[in-house]
């Protein structure tokens, strides 16, 4: 048995290490599939400004965008006390700002958290989750979603959102250029090695947005943990959580007004399906019980 500070501590480890990876591919790819196709530096830089743009338009407003789409509402304090008084006293205890708090009026069984930093986030919460949960299977999930906002996961999938937007530019870019005939030839005098390099770049044209959206699901996936483990630390008792997770995973209601740009931010994957973890935003719900009883 391992206790939360050693489950949170491993999450944070194998995190670091793919996110550190993930950098390292990013530029290596768009390093050579410049390279491989002579590109102009410009071409790289111009893909990195439109891909921050973006990424910063999503980051501040995009709180905002999520919670029109899932036609989310202010939850009223009365209406909604154990709600309300669950995300404040929990919001204390992480000593972090209390969020707004929202429902979807919808009988699917989900909540996220979205913001973008501690004193801008908001939580929300199906109807269906508040009539189905008691006040301590709540607390595990509401402290699911207040660790997400104190480990700046938002911030994090904007970073790698970044990274991904600007490669997949300039893989468009390259492609288009290379299509028209606008990337510059590379003379017959190029060593061996370069030509190796020009092979390794076009490969990675092909198949890098690919791993690259692989590598991001695995990010979304591991932060799924870490905040799994940072939700025990916060109530001390695994059990709201694990019993929580494991009426979710009963309720056959799919979530209607979820998208596949916003699932990754839900406490479990709002669309039911069976597809492989490789693919999914979320990993199983099994492995997170599983991982949850050895902090038992």
């Amino acid at each position: 048995m391992i206790n939360f500070y050693e489950q949170i501590q491993r999450n944070k480890i194998r995190s670091t290490f793919i996110v550190s990876g993930f950098v390292v591919f990013i530029i290596s790819a768009a390093y050579l599939i410049t390279y491989a196709l002579n590109l102009d530096t410009s071409f790289l830089i111009g893909a990195f400004i439109f891909a921050l743009f973006s990424a910063f338009s999503s980051y501040y407003y995009g709180d905002q965008i999520v919670l029109s789409l899932n036609r989310a509402i202010p939850a009223d304090r009365k209406k909604y006390f154990d709600f309300y008084t669950v995300t404040e006293n929990l919001s204390m205890a992480n000593q972090t700002p209390m969020p707004k708090i929202f429902v979807i009026e919808t009988s699917a069984m989900n909540a996220f958290a979205t913001g973008r930093d501690p004193q801008h986030a908001v939580v929300c919460a199906t109807t269906g989750l508040l009539d189905k949960l008691n006040r301590t299977q709540l607390e595990g999930v509401i402290a699911h979603e207040l660790s997400h906002v104190k480990n700046y996961d938002i911030r994090l999938m904007m970073i790698v959102s970044i990274l991904i937007g600007t490669l997949s530019i300039l893989t468009n870019m390259a492609s288009r250029s290379m299509f028209f005939g606008g990337g510059r030839r590379r003379s017959d005098n190029d060593n061996s090695l370069g030509a190796v390099i020009a092979i390794i770049g076009f490969i990675l044209l092909i198949f890098s947005p690919l791993i690259a959206q692989l590598v991001q699901l695995a990010i979304s996936r591991r932060r799924e943990f870490l905040a799994d483990a940072s939700a025990v630390k916060l109530t001390r008792q695994p059990s709201g959580l694990i019993e929580a997770l494991q009426i979710i995973s009963k309720d056959p209601n799919i979530l209607q007004s979820a998208s596949t740009a916003t699932a990754s931010l839900y406490i479990s994957n709002p669309f039911k399906d069976k597809m492989s973890s490789l693919f999914s935003t979320h990993p199983p719900l099994d492995a997170r019980i599983k991982a949850l009883k050895e902090m038992l």
